[in-house]
This record gives C-alpha cells, sequence and structure tokens, in this order.
C-alpha cells in the first residue's frame, strides 16, 4: 500500500539528508522540544495521580463508604423501621454510630481546639485506622479507663503523651444550665480522657481530630441515643451507588446519604480543577515549543523551492505543496511526542521501581508518588498533535498563497 503523495514527499523531507546541515539542527532542535515538553506532560501528570491516590487513600481510612446526616439539626435517633432494614441488608459490611463536636482540651498547662469524634465498639474494633498509630495503640477502653487517640500534630502541639498518666480535660458548654457572667465555668461540661496514642493520616486530621468513645461525647454533650452520623462500611465488590440510592429511598429526603467523593465534593472538584490547569498550562508550554518548528519549515520551504516549481510545471494541483510543508511539520510534532511519551513513560516506571527522587521532610512515603493513567495519555496525545497540526499549518498556508 503505497502512501498519499504530500505524505511520501513530507516523509522524505523529514528522515532524508538536507543539503544544508543548519536545516538538520533546526529540526533536532524541534523534535528535541516537542519530546521534553510531551515527555514533562507525562511526568507531571503521573506525579499529580500519585499524590492524588495518597489523598485518597487517607480519606478512605477516615472517611467511610457512606455516611448519613440528619438534612437539619445536628443529631438524631436511629431507633425507626427504616435503620432496623439498612442493618440487616448483606451488602453492608458494618454500621458504627458516631458524634462529632468542636471541642476545647487542656493538657498540663496547653489549651486547645479540636475536631472531637466518638465513636462505638463497632469503630473500634474494624477501623482502620489501626494502621496509621505512630505512638501507643488505637485502644480507646483500657479496663476500666476511658482513652483518647490524637492526631499527630494536635498531640505536638499540645504536648500530648501516652507515656504520661495524665488525662486530657475536655470542656463544652452545657446546653441546658444558664450562663452565669460571675462564673463561666460554671456553665461548662467536662470529661476525661487518657492518651492511648497518636496517629498520622493526613495535614489536616492530624492537627485538628481526636478519637473517643462515644459515650464520652454523649455524656460532655448530654445526649442519651442520639448520634451525629451513621457510618457504613461496604462489604467487598459492592456497588456504592447503588448502596446509597436505595438507602435514600427507604429514609426519604429527612436524611443526606453521601458516598465518599460527595464526602469530600470540595477536595474532589479542587484536585481535578488544579489537574486541569496544570495540563492546559503545560500545553500552552508544548504551544509555545511547538513554534520553533516555523522556523525549520521556513528555511526548508526555502531550500525545496525549485523541487516545488518542478511540481507545479508537471501539473501539481493547487495545495499539494502547502499540504507536503503542513505534514512535514505536523510529522516533525508527532516524531517528538513519540519520543516524548516513551521518556516519560520509561521515567515514571523508574521512579515506581526504584523511588530515586526522594520526597523532603516527613511525609507517609519516601519516595515521589507516580501512577501512569490511560486518560492522561489520550488527552497528551490530542493535545500535542493538535498543537503541532495548527503551528504547522502557518507556513503551509504562506505557502499556497504564492
Amino acid at each position: 500500500m503505497k502512501l498519499p503523495l504530500p505524505l511520501r514527499f513530507a516523509f522524505r523531507y523529514l528522515f532524508a539528508r538536507k543539503s544544508h546541515n543548519v536545516i538538520n539542527v533546526i529540526s533536532g532542535i524541534s523534535v528535541a522540544g516537542m519530546a521534553v515538553g510531551t515527555a514533562a506532560l507525562v511526568i507531571i501528570l503521573s506525579v499529580f495521580n500519585g499524590f492524588d491516590d495518597l489523598v485518597r487513600k487517607s480519606l478512605d481510612e477516615i472517611d467511610p463508604d457512606i455516611r448519613i446526616t440528619p438534612s437539619t439539626g445536628k443529631v438524631f435517633t436511629p431507633d425507626s423501621v427504616a435503620f432496623a432494614k439498612i442493618y440487616d441488608d448483606p451488602r453492608i459490611a458494618s454500621i458504627s454510630s458516631v458524634i462529632e463536636e468542636q471541642v476545647f482540651l487542656s493538657y498540663m498547662d496547653n489549651q486547645g481546639i479540636c475536631i472531637m469524634r466518638g465513636v462505638d465498639q463497632v469503630y473500634e474494633e474494624e477501623t482502620p485506622l489501626r494502621d496509621r498509630m505512630l505512638e501507643g495503640e488505637f485502644k480507646l477502653h483500657y479496663n476500666r479507663r476511658t482513652q483518647g487517640v490524637f492526631g499527630a500534630a494536635l498531640a505536638y502541639n499540645m504536648g500530648i503523651s501516652y507515656r504520661l498518666i495524665t488525662p486530657v480535660d475536655i470542656y463544652y458548654p452545657s446546653r441546658t444550665a444558664p450562663f452565669s457572667i460571675q462564673n463561666p465555668s460554671a456553665s461548662l461540661r467536662q470529661q476525661k480522657v487518657f492518651p492511648a496514642g497518636t496517629m498520622s493520616i493526613n495535614a489536616d486530621a492530624d492537627s485538628k481530630l481526636a478519637i473517643v468513645p462515644i459515650e464520652v461525647m454523649r455524656e460532655l454533650l448530654e445526649y442519651d441515643t442520639e448520634v451525629s452520623a451513621l457510618e457504613i462500611r461496604l462489604a467487598d465488590g459492592e456497588d456504592t451507588k447503588a448502596v446509597v440510592k436505595d438507602i435514600e429511598t427507604v429514609f426519604g429526603p429527612g436524611f443526606d446519604v453521601k458516598d465518599r467523593i460527595r464526602q469530600n465534593d470540595a477536595l474532589y472538584k479542587m484536585m481535578r480543577y488544579e489537574k486541569l490547569a496544570i495540563y492546559l498550562i503545560l500545553i500552552f508550554v508544548v504551544i509555545i515549543i511547538a513554534f520553533s518548528v516555523l522556523s525549520s519549515l521556513t528555511m526548508l520551504i526555502i531550500e525545496k523551492e525549485q523541487d516545488m516549481e518542478t511540481l507545479r510545471s508537471l501539473g501539481a494541483p493547487e495545495g499539494l505543496t502547502s499540504r507536503i510543508f503542513r505534514l512535514e511539520g505536523w510529522m516533525i510534532t508527532l516524531l517528538g511526542m513519540v519520543i516524548g511519551l516513551v521518556v516519560g513513560t520509561v521515567a515514571v516506571l523508574i521512579q515506581q521501581r526504584f523511588g530515586i527522587i526522594q520526597m523532603p521532610g516527613n511525609f507517609a512515603v519516601s519516595a515521589y508518588p507516580v501512577i501512569l493513567k490511560a486518560t492522561d495519555f489520550l488527552f497528551i496525545i490530542l493535545g500535542v498533535a493538535l498543537a503541532g497540526y495548527a503551528v504547522a499549518c502557518i507556513p503551509s498556508v504562506k505557502q499556497q498563497g504564492r
């Protein structure tokens, strides 16, 4: 199968030896520039995918598959027929009761504010946060003593240590006692927990999250059986969207049923927008690099002017010469793109295997995380190819007008 005539000319001009060495140099620079730009796209988007995966994994450990909260108010009592139905659903592995509120902490001479999460026995037994403990162990009950697990940064800032037999005092304004100007502390509820250890999840949770038994929070907040949320973890392989839809049908509009993405909707949107912004910025850089193709094509047009005159004399149709140089410029772009895809992919695979580039400071991983995605390759190929084709059309349009 023979190639179309314009493509055969373009292929020959690209790979044949030019009569002027400077054209070879400029063409080589154009190919190298496109290769560098494409490789940068592959590597940077892969690094972004790696960090995105780290964030998602950290959220998977702290956030359940499904969370049920009241549409209005802070708490509800899970004692209706609807709740009985979801407890009997075989697709659900576990259901935990949670009470969460912002409280004031005092430990020795240090004070601070944190988000305190009271959890039940099911949560304590099945939580994946056990693997995130830096010190101590995830044990909220020790004999008759109630204990708490604190975020690493929160514990560090307040000097909380599980090695010291000193309780952490928890304060919250009473919902029923009248406020006294003469003695404001009289309107505060107080509970004590002993530090059981510290955990590290992510920067946000580490700085403000503490986990205690649910009975401590109920006593502090003056609740009986109320909860602020039910956290559901599904059995392996279950369709989260289908379960969410069924639960919404059972509970009706009085409750918000959210999967893990909806629980962190703003964060996931921000990560998507950041990746899109990075992609557009890098594509813009590739477009700037692609303008180096103009120099190569312009000099090639000058060198091959006699060839073009010969083709016109032989009766070549109008537009043939412009198509030749348009394809020539596009092929320079595509050659650089293919080289860049190979180089970028190899670099990412080496980083995945050996972790050559290390992360500075103390992070959950020692080396920069990288993940290759097929959709990234598709968008890179489309973006670079279209950018190169658009730039290649500029000198060919001028050639056609001659």
